[in-house]
């Protein structure tokens, strides 16, 4: 029989470099900064993005939620204070939502020039930032298994996690408008179903040995085996600005993967479901996150949001416990009540236009809400 998984578990969060006093995106962030950065906590744990004015934190691998909460929280407070010393902040939103996105000065990374070179302006509009939750699976079937079984649940991850209502100063009109920034890069979305890790293998061979990619890491699929690790990375989510949310998304992922693997475990599975009805859920969660609810594909009807979440819960509650993450798991009930990121970034810029208030004022004050969000605990 197949050893159970580690499930350890790693957190990617990314960041825009803002100055202090507006919210405003730095064209370019202070080289010492990123420096001093590196020396206090790590060069592999602070990285840079594409666009100069981002940053990347990364904890070490984790052995429980506890462990990655006490790092996802200690990361954004060191961050924030050494930024604070250039008079900057750090902001944990998807998309900026007074920044344009053209002109902006990019990574002198050579990967993030040859990403570039061939993508030109579809990833020059990537003005967007995201989380990635790493969960350790050793065996490469199983993690090719149960990356197929959870996409069903992707979705629900999506509207959990929504924090990019505004492009370019102005609504959207969608809760996730960084999903729709993605859409346009090749290879995103949900990824094809494998039926062994030796198939998932030969796939990414077709496509290094034509060239079209130099590796399995310009798979930009919403969940994938990571190409260095054995880990299945999930990378659906907008980034959350609570980094409580942070955590119940990263449980919620963990007990999913743990649930799957019982079903596996006792010859069972999750039934699959083909692309096209997924993205229907996907497109649900992008505009509306959790106002419209979401369909149940075996009842042919869509579920309000909490009766599905709480449907979940119900399912996962044996693996919560046996992970040690009931409370964070129970923090998607506060998720529901009072909304996600982007439910309140759209409040608080109605609460301005409301007080008389210019559109501009009311999103530098979405902004400067946004900055306090990041680094609440």
């Amino acid at each position: 029989m197949i050893p159970e998984p580690s499930w350890t578990l790693g957190i990617e969060e990314e960041y825009f470099v803002v100055h202090a006093g507006d919210g405003s995106l730095v064209q370019e962030p202070i080289s010492e900064l990123m420096k001093e950065a590196g020396d206090k906590l790590g060069a592999d744990l602070v990285k840079g993005e594409y666009l100069k004015a981002q940053i990347e934190v990364n904890t070490t691998v984790c052995s429980n939620i506890a462990e990655a909460r006490k790092q996802i929280g200690d990361l954004r407070a060191e961050l924030g204070f050494l930024a604070s010393k250039y008079d900057l902040a750090i902001m944990a939103a998807s998309t900026h939502p007074i920044t344009f996105w053209s002109g902006l000065a990019r990574s002198d990374d050579a990967r993030y020039a040859f990403v570039h070179q061939e993508l030109q302006i579809i990833v020059e509009r990537a003005l967007v930032c995201g989380m990635h939750v790493h969960v350790g699976i050793e065996d490469p079937d199983m993690r090719i298994d149960l990356m197929n079984q959870i996409t069903y649940f992707l979705p629900y991850m999506l509207a959990l996690s929504t924090s990019s209502p505004f492009w370019n100063s102005r609504s959207t009109g969608l809760l996730s408008y960084r999903t729709s920034v993605l859409t346009n890069l090749p290879r995103t979305g949900y990824p094809d179903h494998f039926d062994s890790y030796n198939q998932f293998t030969r796939y990414v061979e077709v496509l290094t040995d034509c060239e079209a990619i130099p590796d399995a890491s310009m798979l930009w699929w919403h969940i994938r085996p990571h190409i260095k690790y054995p880990t299945l990375e999930l990378r659906v989510c907008d980034i959350c600005t609570d980094q409580n949310d942070t955590m119940a998304l990263a449980a919620l992922y963990l007990c999913l993967l743990r649930m799957l693997y019982r079903l596996r475990r006792d010859n069972k599975s999750w039934r699959k479901y083909p692309p096209g009805l997924l993205n229907e859920n996907h497109w649900r969660a992008q505009r509306h996150g959790l106002n419209k609810g979401l369909i149940d594909f075996g009842a042919s009807k869509v579920l309000p949001s909490a009766d599905a979440l709480h449907q979940i819960q119900g399912l996962l509650a044996e693996d919560a416990e046996a992970l040690g993450c009931t409370d964070e798991l129970a923090h998607l009930d506060t998720i529901l009540e009072r909304g996600t990121s982007a439910h309140r970034q759209l409040a608080r810029h109605q609460e301005c236009i409301d007080a008389g208030m210019d559109e501009e004022g009311a999103l530098h004050e979405v902004c400067l809400d946004l900055m306090r969000g990041t680094m609440r605990r």
